[in-house]
């Protein structure tokens, strides 16, 4: 059987949710304030003293099984909380109740580290909507049709990589002299060979760990700021959704290596100066003392559709980072193209005429 917790507020028992501003638990019904520790000191594990409710697993179509979908009771309201097979913090559709699954987040998949969210939800919406402001060819449908009310926040599985390196490269390196004098042009091309060997350390590289958001996404919108790591506590999660991680460490690792590879090329190919070119001819990597560990990260994440098409918008909820994908309105494109040329035919005639 799983489990579903709702935080309640110890004072008058209404639900409490994170306030990524004040980094303190807010009871919005008597607007209390508590920090992590004293809620997890109040609610012990969280499986003791907070409200819950152990659900049978049913099968209301007999025949029909639910893949990769749970549903847990909602304890504020009895409503069906509806979630995938990793989802490790979700709200109650109808009245809002925010819900942890400690079963989700136990064991292996508890993460070592969390990030809280330090972006309100309105801040969210108002980086949204002046992103909107600079884009001069969004469709206005668009911006009148987009759910932008709808901008969830969102841990994302991470995995941190930790490691260190030793490698060699060798370049080829070229060295170019021009001289003339009254009969001829010279040119003297001397040939190098260089080598670099050195150590490098790397500590938390992140890998998201979740195949629903785009790796080029995830990545567009680092750096996370690792001096706000805080060891993880659910009661972070209330007020959010969390995703478990459903790409493996080893799965991971793969874009890891692909990025320490990338580093340490570029890293040793900058202390080779003074040449007039510089080509890579070999390059031997090593690595040791290997770590990973998992953590979840904040990020504010936008579907909306238009015209059948779907369009993400990534938000950093630490830093303000974010990346998207827009339409263009066709029509708005070639309206600015005709008066671009129009301006251009205008300007012309105006120098005709004055010559």
């Amino acid at each position: 059987m799983d489990k579903v917790i709702s935080y309640k507020c110890p004072n008058c028992a209404a639900p409490l949710v994170f306030d990524s501003k004040k980094q303190l638990m807010l009871c919005d019904s008597c607007k209390n304030t508590f920090t992590t520790e004293q809620i997890d000191s109040f609610y012990g594990s969280g499986d003791d003293n907070a409200d819950k409710i152990e659900i049978k697993w049913t099968n209301e179509n007999n025949d029909d099984v639910l893949e990769n979908v749970t549903v847990y009771s909602c304890p504020s309201c009895g409503a069906e909380i509806v979630a995938d097979e990793n989802t490790a913090a979700t709200e109650c559709l109808y009245c809002g109740n925010q819900a942890i699954i400690p079963q989700k987040l136990s064991g292996a998949n508890k993460p070592d580290y969390i990030i809280p969210f330090k972006l309100g939800k309105n801040d969210a919406r108002n980086t949204l909507k002046n992103f909107y402001k600079k884009k001069l060819l969004i469709p206005k449908l668009f911006k009148d049709e987009n759910r932008i009310d709808m901008i969830k926040g969102v841990y994302v599985p991470f995995w941190l990589f930790d490691c260190d390196v030793s490698a060699d490269m060798r370049f080829n390196a070229k060295r170019t002299h021009a001289w003339s004098d009254k009969s001829y042009n010279y040119v003297r091309t001397d040939h190098y060979i260089v080598e670099r060997s050195g150590e490098m350390c790397f500590e938390k590289i992140p890998v998201d760990g979740s195949s629903k958001m785009q790796d080029a996404y995830m990545d567009a919108i680092e750096p996370f700021n690792y001096n706000e790591l805080e060891s993880f506590s659910p009661s972070f999660l209330s007020g959010y959704l969390a995703d478990k991680y459903d790409v493996g460490s080893e799965e991971s690792s793969v874009r890891a290596n692909a990025r320490i590879d990338e580093s340490v090329r570029d890293a040793f190919t900058r202390t080779v100066t003074g040449y007039s070119s510089v080509t890579p001819k070999s390059c031997s990597i090593k690595t040791t003392n290997g770590k990973v560990r998992y953590a979840l990260f904040p990020v504010w994440i936008l579907n909306t559709k238009y015209k059948d098409k779907m369009y993400t918008f990534a938000l950093n909820g630490q830093t303000g980072k974010m990346v998207g994908r827009l339409p263009v309105d066709r029509l708005k494109f070639w309206g600015l193209l005709a008066g671009v040329f129009a301006a251009l035919t205008a300007i012309g005639q105006i120098f005709v005429f004055l010559n």
